[in-house]
């Protein structure tokens, strides 16, 4: 099935994994000494396609975890807390969209299975 879906299978599964880590800070944004996260998720993807990284969800969680960074506020609270919430919010929303689109493309995929199976 992988093969069918091709990259964006993988893609699809990355962007959910980065938009936890934003709601993630998101949650956290009152919470002292909080370090804002973010995911490099072509780093991600180019580690979870490449050769080494082999099949399953093992691999693709090491390529999200190894692509995860503490992002440096732009003006850090007093408590130590790096999250800002505008600009949080604004790369969940950006985030978002780029799931919506890897959905898209999954379900693009899908239809064009049904119809071939279907033969209408």
């Amino acid at each position: 099935m992988s093969d069918f879906l091709g990259i964006h299978g993988t893609a699809l599964v990355l962007r959910e994994q980065r938009l936890q880590v934003l709601a993630s800070n998101l949650a956290n944004a009152d919470t002292p000494g909080f370090q804002a996260q973010d995911l490099d998720f072509n780093a991600a993807l180019q580690a979870a396609l490449s050769p080494a990284a082999g099949e399953g969800g093992d691999a693709l969680q090491a390529a999200a975890a190894q692509a995860r960074y503490a992002r440096p506020g732009v003006q850090p609270s007093l408590d130590g807390n790096t999250v800002d919430t505008q600009r949080e919010q604004a790369t969940y929303a950006q985030a978002a969209l780029e799931y919506r689109a890897s959905m898209s493309f999954v379900e693009s995929k899908v239809r064009t299975m049904l119809t071939a199976i279907t033969g209408q």
